[in-house]
């Protein structure tokens, strides 16, 4: 899934979905250790999503208990500004 897609999908659809990416990762790995699959870029693929998944509930669940909304909480551009400090 796409990240916005994901971002968007409300907490109980999260939980499912992480129990669907779970019992994918366990397929794969499983199919792996038989032999039967070379799917590595998959289950990369699969670990990236549940940790982005994981990420958001943890975001929304730390927005709540500060009482700020899930858009405030969201970081913003991904790069730090660089501060001066004074001496």
């Amino acid at each position: 899934m796409k990240k916005n897609s994901l971002r968007g999908l409300d907490p109980a659809e999260m939980q499912n979905k992480l129990v669907e990416i779970g019992d994918q990762q366990f397929r794969l790995r499983f199919q792996m250790s038989m032999g039967q699959t070379e799917g590595l870029k998959r289950l990369r693929e699969i670990r990236k999503e549940r940790a982005r998944l994981l990420t958001y509930l943890r975001e929304r669940e730390v927005a709540a208990a500060s009482g700020k909304t899930v858009a405030s909480a969201a970081p913003a551009s991904g790069k730090a500004k660089a501060t001066k400090g004074t001496k």
